[in-house]
């Protein structure tokens, strides 16, 4: 197998240290314990180069051999077919752990980065945009509730769902967004106690922390 290299920005500010989606593929690898390591692209210089392996001029993506792949979903599925520890062999189940994966990218995470951008910048005072969102993540987490009261896990093992819906639920519970969900909030301690999960935030905190030194 070729190596598996992780590639995310050289550094980043303070307040979405230990967000950056390459956490999730970090987290991922680790679950399945596969080798990897991990390159930098600029975060302020983004070149040619950048938008040649993510067209948009974010990360990560993931390269192995001659493959790049960006988008942390699909990132997240190639990973399962590496790893049963990722995603099932069972149809069924692998069915819902991919259903469960875009739900948490789609459903949860489109209302959760706008209002997570409101809550790190301010809201903006009377405009109506800061309860919309604000609304809008109130009714995806309380739908959310009484399914993750049902389960340990969103199929019967952790999955590349799990990776996907708790770092999405995780952000939202930083702002305080979970506090009348105890389901969603349980669900986000199992996941973030997992020594996978600890491995790769400590390991992502530390990978900026070095640029800063770097710095300096």
């Amino acid at each position: 197998m070729p190596e598996l290299i992780l590639t995310t920005y050289d550094w980043v500010p303070e307040p979405p240290r230990g967000y950056v989606r390459d956490l999730r593929i970090r987290w991922a690898l680790e679950e399945a314990n596969l080798p990897y390591r991990v390159e930098s692209t600029p975060f302020k210089d983004r070149q040619a180069d950048h938008f040649a392996k993510q067209p948009f001029g974010q990360v990560p993506w993931l390269t192995e051999g001659d493959k790049t792949i960006f988008e942390t979903g699909a990132i997240l599925i190639y990973l399962g077919e590496c790893s049963e520890l990722l995603l099932s062999r069972d149809p069924a189940k692998r069915l819902v752990s991919i259903e469960w994966m875009f739900a948490a990218l789609n459903s949860m995470e489109m209302a959760s980065v706008p209002w997570s951008l409101f809550k790190f910048f301010g809201d903006t005072g009377d405009t109506w945009a800061p309860k919309f969102f604000d609304d809008w993540v109130k009714t995806r987490v309380k739908h959310l509730e009484p399914v993750l009261a049902k389960h340990e896990w969103v199929v019967d093992t952790f999955s590349i769902a799990d990776i996907a819906l708790a770092d999405v639920l995780r952000l939202i519970n930083r702002f305080n967004g979970l506090e009348d969900q105890p389901a969603c909030q349980a669900y986000v301690e199992r996941a973030t106690s997992r020594p996978a999960f600890i491995k790769a935030h400590a390991d992502q905190l530390a990978h900026f922390a070095a640029a800063d030194a770097h710095k300096r």
